[in-house]
C-alpha cells in the first residue's frame, strides 16, 4: 500500500483520490482472499466489479471509482499490462437533476445557522464553493478589498477565483481577526504552524508559521506532526458544517432531501435565473466541461413560474 501512495504522489493525485484508491485496492485484496494482486492478475478485476454491482449494489459513480483504482493499481503501480480490460466501460450515470433550494428556503435555513458554521454555510451559497474548498481556504485566499475568493487546488487540482458576497465582508473580517488572535496565542505557546502543500515547507521554511498560510476556519485542536515534530493546526472538519446545516434545514421546516452541497447547486441555479450567462457560471464553479454546468439550465427551467393548464380552466 505504501507503493500505491508513492505513485499517487508522484502523479500529483489529490489526497482524497489517494485515500479512495487505497480503500478499493484493500477491498480488492480481501475479496481475493488476501492474495497479492500480481498473483490474481488483472482478470480478477471483472469478478470484483461484478460483485460490487450485483451483491453490493453500489452506485454507478462508486463502481467507476473502484474500476479506476484497480486499473491504476495494475497499470501504474504494478506496471502490468491489462489488455482489453482497459476498455471496460464505465457505468453510465443516470441523468438526475440536482436538488435546489428556493431563495426563501436558503434564507430560512441560513437564518438558523449560528457560530462558526454560519459564515461557512454563507460562503458555500454566496460563492458557490465545494465544502472541501471552503474548509481549506487560507487567510491569503480571501481578498476583502477586491471582493474575491481564490480557490487553490480545487477539484482536478485547478485554481480559480469566485465572488465574495458584499454582505459577508464584516463577518469575514471578524473571522480573520479571530484567526489572527488565535495564531498569536499559538505562536506564544511554541506552535502556530499550518500544514503546507507539496514541498513548499522546504522552499519557504517560514511560511508555515506565517498568518497568511493559516486556515480561515481552523481546527479547535493542535496536532503534532510525526515527521517534523511541529504542532500543527489544521482546518475545521467538514462534518461540523454538514451536521449544522442538516439541523438548520429541519428547524426551518425545509422538507427537501438536501445537503450542504445543495447550497452550491442553488448558487448556480439562482445566478442563472437572475440572468448570469452560463459561461460565467462555469468559471465561478470551476467546471472543466460546459456540459456539467448546462444541467442548471434544466433546473432553472423547472423553477420558473410556468402556469399550469389547470389554472386556466373555468371551473365556476
Amino acid at each position: 500500500m505504501d507503493q500505491v501512495s508513492v505513485v499517487c504522489r508522484r502523479r500529483h493525485l489529490s489526497p482524497r483520490t489517494e485515500q479512495a484508491y487505497r480503500f478499493w485496492i484493500r477491498r480488492y485484496i480481501h475479496f481475493h482472499n488476501r492474495q497479492h494482486p500480481r498473483a490474481v492478475g488483472p482478470v480478477g478485476i471483472v469478478g470484483f466489479v461484478n460483485h460490487l454491482a450485483s451483491v453490493g449494489r453500489v452506485a454507478a459513480s462508486t463502481q467507476s471509482q473502484a474500476l479506476n483504482a484497480l486499473l491504476f493499481l495494475y497499470r501504474d503501480v504494478l506496471e502490468v499490462e491489462v489488455g482489453h480490460l482497459g476498455e471496460l466501460r464505465r457505468v453510465q450515470r443516470r441523468d438526475r437533476l440536482p436538488v435546489v433550494l428556493s431563495a426563501d428556503e436558503v434564507s430560512a435555513a441560513l437564518g438558523q445557522m449560528e457560530g462558526t458554521t454560519a459564515p461557512m454555510a454563507h460562503l458555500l451559497y454566496g460563492s458557490g464553493l465545494r465544502v472541501t474548498e471552503c474548509m481549506t481556504l487560507r487567510i491569503k485566499d480571501v481578498d476583502l478589498k477586491a471582493g474575491l475568493i481564490h480557490v487553490r487546488a480545487g477539484k482536478g487540482g485547478k485554481d480559480r477565483s469566485t465572488i465574495l458576497p458584499g454582505r459577508l465582508q464584516r463577518s469575514l473580517q471578524r473571522q480573520l481577526l479571530r484567526v489572527a488572535s488565535l495564531h498569536r496565542q499559538d505562536v506564544a505557546r511554541g506552535a502556530g504552524f499550518a500544514p503546507l502543500p507539496n514541498a513548499l515547507e522546504r522552499k519557504y521554511p517560514g511560511a508555515s508559521q506565517s498568518l497568511a498560510w493559516q486556515f480561515l476556519f481552523p481546527s479547535r485542536v493542535v496536532r503534532c506532526c510525526p515527521q517534523t515534530g511541529r504542532r500543527l493546526r489544521w482546518h475545521a472538519s467538514e462534518s461540523g458544517v454538514q451536521t449544522a446545516f442538516k439541523a438548520a434545514l429541519q428547524q426551518a421546516g425545509v422538507a427537501k432531501h438536501a445537503s450542504v452541497h445543495t447550497l452550491r447547486h442553488s448558487f448556480a441555479t439562482h445566478l442563472l435565473a437572475a440572468g448570469t450567462d452560463i459561461r460565467t457560471i462555469q468559471l465561478l464553479l470551476g467546471h472543466r466541461n460546459l456540459k456539467t454546468t448546462m444541467i442548471y439550465t434544466h433546473v432553472e427551467q423547472e423553477v420558473r413560474k410556468t402556469v399550469s393548464p389547470l389554472d386556466g380552466l373555468d371551473m365556476r
